[in-house]
């Protein structure tokens, strides 16, 4: 529960910061400088993807040699994985650049509008490598168990782009490119402070080897890889049921855009969950618990159950309240009451599903999480949405998405007890590896 909260409040505060952005763009009364971000928000979703799945990937491999004792090691995998995911994302950034007007374009982003989406791109992508680091290094700092250092790497990060922001874009009138620079300034802070307390602080990050990265980056890849292919299921999947709920009319998508910001914003919680416990499960993995890692498994299934009902409560509650903020009118209010009524209760499965995956991926089968996700989010949501749709309207895309998420919940539950349940203490990797070769001067190495 404490890794888990810390983790909500990060996650949360990132989306409340990115609407507060928003929100000062649209202050200038340009519908185009918000149309242009929000393409550009589009494109780096996809990048942002990458980053998370090589922090799972990082938080995987290096609580397991925590869990095993091996402090040294679990050092140096965390500085051969930081030059591996900024490698990556260094290579990422500059495709993104080089391609950006025909990837604006492909977005559905024309003339002017288009013109500002790329000019942002420019601006922000090469930052992402700023943010790979980050990410690595919060991913090394949550498999130490240090939960609430790898929140404020995320808060004090957010508060300066909450002072910047309106600096920027309103005061020093710089728009669309002050936003722009605000983003770049949250992860330059964002990178500093992620290595302060992992490296620093901590000294949980060795400093990379070239022989560290030869010998980690097949081990490492094949965690990431997976991992990366899972985040990129949500995205798609958003991106084909908006497909299915655009026909219905502009009061439909914008009622699905309110539906979207609720479900970031109240089930961070479980959001992180998965984040929260994927350290738990590598470290006690490492070390031979199996017990422990079969109570976690049904503890966080446990702490999901209790918090989507009263996340429900709660939704249903406050749902005329909701409908008059977002000026929801006929059609978009049923799609809202709809969500709070039915949708978010399957919530309770859809974390379950998190949870299959923080063990697929902690554990040694991160290429499940990859299919399960992928079954959700492409293979039955989307055709769901489509036939129900057809039948009750616009809220069909609710009803499809809702139903997707228990058929698929359900099944990864329960495969992924079965596969925590089989683990025996032998099925933990050897620990030594022939290609490593010891530090000349380990002493200099020891942690703190």
């Amino acid at each position: 529960m404490r890794m888990t909260a810390t983790g909500a409040m990060g996650i949360t505060f990132v989306f409340l910061v990115d609407a507060a952005g928003l929100l000062w763009i649209s202050q200038l009364g340009d519908p185009t400088l918000v149309a242009a971000i929000g393409f550009a928000f589009a494109i780096q979703f996809f990048s942002v993807s990458i980053a998370v799945g090589f922090m799972i990937a990082a938080t995987a491999m290096i609580s397991r040699s925590i869990g095993r004792g091996a402090v040294t090691l679990a050092r140096r995998q965390a500085g051969a994985a930081t030059v591996i995911a900024a490698g990556v994302q260094t290579c990422v950034a500059l495709l993104v650049i080089l391609e950006r007007h025909d990837l604006v374009a492909l977005a559905g982003a024309e003339g002017e509008t288009a013109r500002l989406a790329a000019r942002y791109l420019a601006i922000t992508m090469p930052s992402l490598i700023l943010m790979a680091v980050a990410l690595t290094c919060s991913g090394a700092l949550r498999a130490e168990g240090f939960g609430a250092q790898a929140m404020y790497v995320t808060l004090f990060s957010g508060v300066l782009l909450m002072v910047l922001d309106p600096i920027l874009i309103v005061w020093l009138g710089l728009g669309l490119d002050g936003a722009a620079i605000g983003l770049f300034a949250f992860r330059i802070c964002l990178v500093a402070l992620a290595i302060y307390f992992a490296a620093l602080r901590n000294d949980l990050i060795a400093w990379p080897a070239v022989e560290d990265v030869r010998a980690f980056f097949k081990p490492y890849m094949v965690i990431a890889l997976p991992a990366i292919a899972t985040q990129m299921s949500t995205p798609v999947g958003n991106y084909l049921l908006t497909i299915v709920m655009a026909p219905f009319g502009d009061d439909a998508v914008a009622a699905w855009a309110v539906v979207g910001r609720l479900t970031v914003v109240v089930f961070g919680g479980v959001f992180a969950l998965s984040g929260a416990i994927g350290g738990i499960f590598g470290q006690n993995f490492g070390a031979g618990q199996m017990a422990r890692v079969r109570s976690t498994y049904r503890n966080a299934l446990i702490f999901c159950l209790i918090y989507t009902l009263v996340a429900w409560l709660l939704l249903y509650l406050a749902t005329p309240y909701v409908i008059w903020a977002f000026a929801l009118q006929g059609q978009g209010a049923a799609i809202l009451t709809a969500f709070t009524t039915v949708g978010v209760g399957a919530f309770i499965f859809i974390g379950a599903l998190f949870v299959s995956n923080a063990a697929f991926n902690s554990l040694g089968r991160p290429g499940r999480s990859t299919l399960v996700n992928w079954l959700k989010d492409g293979a039955l949501s989307w055709p769901l949405a489509s036939w129900l749709s057809l039948y009750s309207g616009a809220i069909g895309v609710i009803f499809g998405q809702a139903l997707a998420g228990v058929v698929m919940g359900v099944v990864a539950a329960v495969w992924g007890w079965v596969f925590v349940a089989r683990l025996q203490a032998e099925d933990t990797p050897p620990l030594d590896r022939p290609s490593l070769r010891p530090y000349p001067n380990p002493d200099r190495y020891r942690r703190r």
